[in-house]
């Protein structure tokens, strides 16, 4: 038999082991042209909370009722397609099931000899693609510049961190604990950190941590960070709208101060970035992020959970914070 996990109920507020359903299927076999996969490392991610709610987005909302889906490593165990083989490893967006059939469309063969299979879903997947490629459209980062990056100890946000490190600028991590402070500034090499949880006035201590003005925010939360980030800008800054973590729980439309002021003011640019848009992208941005891990110019941390009936709670962890780097459930 196969399991499955289910989505049972579109959550109100901060999803709970309530909102899923574990079910099981005949083990599927592949048709002509269709290839027999089985989850190997599953992939989850803040953003899967958007798709649990019924309204547009970029990306279409899960069914009640229907697998959930996210970034997937699965190994090819029997294959009646050309382009794939026995034994091939493959990267994509796949159902939250122990096997599945694919024709292969949308999957990218992985190859363990170049990096750990794990990695593909992390600094050289969508993780790291994400923050290379936000620094690369939006942000222009120019040496000397001061980059400021809020969920800093987070997969995404630690990868950020560096890139604008290897970019010659002054980096400044915003995150939930003065562990993850240390973590940012030792392991990751930001010049400083401000743990928003002990801070009184955030607005402040980004002034004090970013003594000439932020060029760059590279936004991973949103919330009362981005109003306080926006307040230290300096002329023609650039913010990456990326994620909103801090808001993604909220029953009811948060308000906040007016920023159009701001904006005028200081010819800033503000643009929501969703990595799916530049898929073209994809090659060279991984391509340069393999040369650094290579030339060990980044690193990166992993909190790895075990078995398919963890990746509900591993999911609900992340809004807790509990992960250290990329949440990667091992099946």
């Amino acid at each position: 038999m196969n399991r499955v996990i289910l989505l049972k109920n579109r959550p109100k507020g901060k999803p709970s082991l309530k909102d899923f359903e574990f079910t099981e299927e005949e083990k599927p076999q592949p048709k002509e042209g269709e290839i027999l996969l089985k989850t190997k490392y599953v992939s989850v991610d803040p953003y899967l909370r958007g798709r649990m709610r019924d309204e547009k987005s970029y990306i279409a909302p899960f069914e009640v009722g229907k697998p959930l889906e996210s970034g997937i490593i699965a190994e090819v165990i029997k294959s009646n397609n050309k382009n794939f083989q026995m034994g091939d490893f493959v990267n994509g967006i796949l159902q939250w099931k122990q096997f599945q059939i694919s024709n292969g469309n949308g999957l990218n063969k992985v190859d363990r000899k170049n990096a750990p299979l794990k990695a593909y879903l992390g600094v050289l997947g969508l993780t790291g693609i994400t923050a290379y490629l936000g620094l690369d459209k939006i942000g222009k980062l120019e040496r000397g510049e001061t980059l400021l990056v809020s969920g800093a100890a987070g997969a995404v946000g630690s990868i950020a961190g560096q890139i604008g490190k290897i970019k010659g600028c002054r980096v400044v991590g915003i995150a939930g604990s003065e562990e993850k402070i240390d973590r940012i500034k030792q392991k990751f090499g930001f010049d400083a950190g401000i743990n928003y949880k002990t801070t009184d006035n955030i607005k402040k201590a980004i002034a004090e941590a970013c003594p000439n003005g932020v060029d760059v925010y590279y936004d991973n939360v949103g919330g009362e960070i981005l109003d306080a980030a926006l307040a230290n800008m300096n002329k023609f800054g650039r913010v990456i709208n990326c994620g909103a973590i801090s808001l993604y729980n909220e029953t009811e439309p948060q308000t906040g101060p007016r920023v159009e002021p701001l904006l005028i003011k200081n010819s800033i640019l503000m643009q929501g970035f969703i990595v799916r848009d530049f898929v073209k992208d994809f090659g060279p941005a991984q391509k340069q992020l393999a040369q650094w891990l290579e030339e060990d110019k980044i690193s990166y941390l992993e909190t790895v959970v075990e078995g398919f009936e963890s990746i509900p709670q591993a999911f609900i962890d992340l809004f807790d914070g509990k992960n250290k780097g990329k949440m990667i459930v091992v099946v």
